[in-house]
């Protein structure tokens, strides 16, 4: 696989076309002048986060004993939750952020939305596969992050062309599509640690 092939697969991966309506819905709380600065700030995090794991995943995962499908299992598990309280909003919020000014934080933006599970077994998948290649692969997934960076951040101007009821009914549409993932995630994280022990 080249670096651009890669860079398209961690784009796909990644998704951000179908992260735009989470992305408004996570938002639509925030003070119109901090949108851009949160959305910088939980794309700088994931991407650390993705690079400290394209360097250093298998290390952590030998290190704590964990296999590849627990980050998966537990991934579909936060999704999931996160998938209910959007379908059935309360009004502390998604994240029980009440009040004016409340923010997403590092989860679930940054963490499993950008740096998801699903990025992060593939960057420990095209590490183990082929080590010497790690230039290439940190070139690719800058590619893919940047252009991720470019959609999510065109997204906050649909701020201005979307009202409240629409948003609203995004978010729930999202939730539902959110938990139908959550589900695939686990179940995949499941079968695949059967198939090992097995």
């Amino acid at each position: 696989m080249d670096t651009l092939s890669a860079a398209l697969l961690l784009f796909l991966v990644m998704d951000p076309i179908g992260n735009v309506p989470l992305f408004l819905a996570l938002l639509k709380g925030v003070a119109p002048e901090r949108r851009r600065l949160v959305l910088a700030r939980e794309l700088v995090i994931a991407l650390v986060v993705l690079f400290a794991f394209l360097f250093g995943g298998q290390y952590l995962l030998d290190a704590l004993d964990l296999r590849p499908e627990s980050i998966s299992i537990t991934g579909g598990i936060i999704l999931f939750l996160i998938g209910l309280k959007m379908i059935f909003p309360t009004p502390e919020g998604i994240f029980g952020e009440s009040g004016e000014g409340g923010e997403p934080f590092i989860v679930p933006m940054a963490i499993p939305l950008i740096a998801g599970p699903s990025t992060l077994a593939t960057l420990l998948l095209l590490g183990r596969e082929d080590p010497g290649r790690t230039v290439e692969w940190s070139i690719a997934l800058l590619i893919a992050w940047l252009a991720s960076a470019v959609i999510l951040f065109g997204a906050t101007g649909l701020y201005r062309l979307l009202g409240a009821r629409v948003l609203s009914a995004l978010e729930r549409l999202m939730g539902m599509l959110i938990i139908a993932l959550a589900v695939q995630m686990t179940l995949d994280g499941v079968a695949t640690y059967l198939a090992r022990s097995a």
